[in-house]
């Protein structure tokens, strides 16, 4: 065999775009398998529909419809009441891979990558050849419409089309034909995508018309927008040395010192000082543009062995306990629930995060099987349901690394839902089709302690259930004679049986308190709501 040179092999040498990359690669996207590529779809409108409608300060109205034209084929339309998009934007917005409002901030929103809403566009290129039909408007004066398609070979959008409608509409449509999908109403369909959404956002208001015709509506619960988070800087704990070099590069200050200051978030010029006693080989008043490598291990190593306060929160907003509750009960109605809501925390980057895990007991909690019942896990990030990929999932991992018997739980059989929301600036996704979060030490970790913590208050109620039925039984017992012995007594004494039957009572509950504490809990049920409520309180 003749000797090929190496200009022979690069005669075939290229450069292209990510578009193209994504057009030969869709199953990174999330379009792999027929049902999840059309969830995918609704999913990536939706979150943006929810991300711009409370930047903007609006209670969302979000309407989904999605129509059969043919055998895996479908029509999806979403449209919702948010601030629009500017015509000069709608081709990076909607047609641009890797082009958005979100990446380069510390502020938690749903979409990050910029990727979702154009990976859509490219989906419905490649499996129909057919572009998204778009109207904007800002409810100001007249909307446009226009046809978005992208050049793959340049990842560049292309707008056909544009026209002003005489039309008052607030807020974005977008329409498309996608093929090789399919709709099911099961666990990991659209019905159930949204119907978790509406849950876990209960400040959205999603009406849905499915391809059979049928409409429903998942009504608004709460009236006013969440908190509003606020963009922070990164947290010193969770850099990494290149981290930290590349913020010391572009950053403006004259001083190392000032530059940690300046750039992160929780240091003074206290911890600075503390830094330097730690760090004696790194000149603090250099500029730190100069920081090389080894003088940046040297202050990561130092601020490693720093105390500091946890990374601020005001950029993250979860779902909150009562959320939690209200939601578990609508999906679950459990007989019992512990909600816990972790400290912020960070992972690598200096990202502060928190998380929040419930633990819902009895009811309609986990899976039926045909042999009874076995445990099932909820998934959210950023209030954003996760429905695939469980299996590659922090939490999935986390929550199988439960010791679950030594809570009193058989998360084999019995009916248990473990519910875990992770909240933050940058979801560390384990892939770009974001349906399962990478498993990061520190992440797991945390989701483990949430759902020991929330384990606990299930194991102390199934204790006490467990205490009152054996109560129960030794009480009856006793009780069974205590009305022919209160006979004899009154035969003897010449007292009124009622009452001996009475003080008999009196004596045998002061040795079964947790008989006479659930007497006044059955009394009181009637006021106190349903089993879930009443035992969470």
């Amino acid at each position: 065999m003749a000797d090929i040179s190496a200009e022979e092999i690069f005669e075939e040498f290229r450069e292209h775009s990510i578009a193209e990359f994504f057009k030969k690669n869709r199953q990174m996207l999330g379009y792999s398998g027929m049902v999840r590529s059309l969830v995918t779809v609704v999913h990536e409108y939706v979150t943006n529909s929810l991300d711009a409608t409370e930047e903007a300060g609006i209670l969302p109205d979000i309407y989904v419809a999605v129509t059969q034209i043919a055998d895996s084929r479908y029509k999806v339309h979403v449209m919702d009441n948010g601030p629009g998009i500017p015509r000069n934007f709608i081709g990076k917005a909607l047609a641009t891979i890797l082009a958005g409002t979100k990446f380069h901030r510390y502020v938690q929103l749903r979409g990050q990558q910029g990727i979702g809403a154009a990976g859509c566009t490219l989906f419905a290129q490649i499996t129909t050849g057919k572009p998204i039909l778009v109207k904007s408007g800002t409810g100001k004066g007249k909307a446009y419409t226009c046809h978005v398609a992208i050049n793959t070979a340049g990842n560049k959008p292309l707008i056909t089309g544009i026209a002003e409608v005489d039309e008052n509409f607030r807020g974005l449509s977008v329409e498309g034909e996608f093929a090789e999908v399919k709709y099911e109403k099961s666990e990991h369909g659209i019905y159930e995508y949204l119907k978790r959404t509406a849950l876990s956002n209960p400040h959205a208001q999603i009406k849905f018309k499915d391809p059979t015709g049928e409409e429903f509506v998942f009504l608004r619960s709460v009236d006013r927008m969440p908190p509003t988070p606020k963009p922070v800087k990164a947290h010193p704990l969770g850099l990494g040395v290149n981290d930290l070099l590349e913020f010391a590069h572009v950053s403006q200050s004259r001083k190392i010192s000032s530059f940690l200051v300046d750039t992160f978030t929780r240091v003074t010029s206290n911890k600075v000082a503390e830094l330097k006693e730690i760090a004696k080989s790194v000149d603090f008043d250099r500029e730190p543009k100069q920081l090389q490598w080894h003088e940046a291990e040297e202050l990561i190593k130092a601020i490693r062995q720093v105390k500091w306060i946890a990374p601020d929160a005001s950029a993250i907003i979860p779902i909150g306990e009562a959320q939690v509750k209200v939601t578990l009960k609508n999906i679950l109605n459990p007989e019992f629930m512990s909600v816990v809501e972790r400290k912020p925390k960070v992972f690598r980057g200096g990202i502060p995060f928190i998380i929040e895990a419930a633990v819902a007991w009895g009811g309609n909690s986990g899976y039926k099987t045909e042999s009874g019942y076995t445990g099932s896990i909820l998934r959210y990030a950023n209030r954003v349901p996760l429905l695939f990929d469980a299996g590659n999932c922090a939490i999935t991992e986390a929550a199988k690394e439960i010791q679950w018997k030594r809570y009193n739980i058989d998360f084999e059989n019995q009916a248990v839902s473990v519910f875990v929301n992770l909240s933050s600036v940058h979801i560390p996704y384990a892939g770009v089709g974001k349906e399962a979060i990478s498993k990061e030490p520190e992440i797991i970790e945390e989701i483990k302690l949430a759902i020991m913590d929330a384990a606990r208050g299930v194991q102390n109620y199934v204790r006490g259930k467990q205490t009152v039925n054996f109560e129960t039984g030794r009480y009856k017992s006793t009780m069974r004679y205590a009305k022919p012995l209160a006979q004899d007594l009154s035969y003897l004494s010449g007292a009124e049986q009622k009452e001996i039957e009475k003080d008999l009572e009196k004596l045998v509950a002061k040795h079964y308190p947790h008989i006479k504490n659930a007497k006044v809990a059955e009394e009181t049920s009637g006021e106190s709501g349903s089993p879930a409520e009443g035992a969470e309180e």
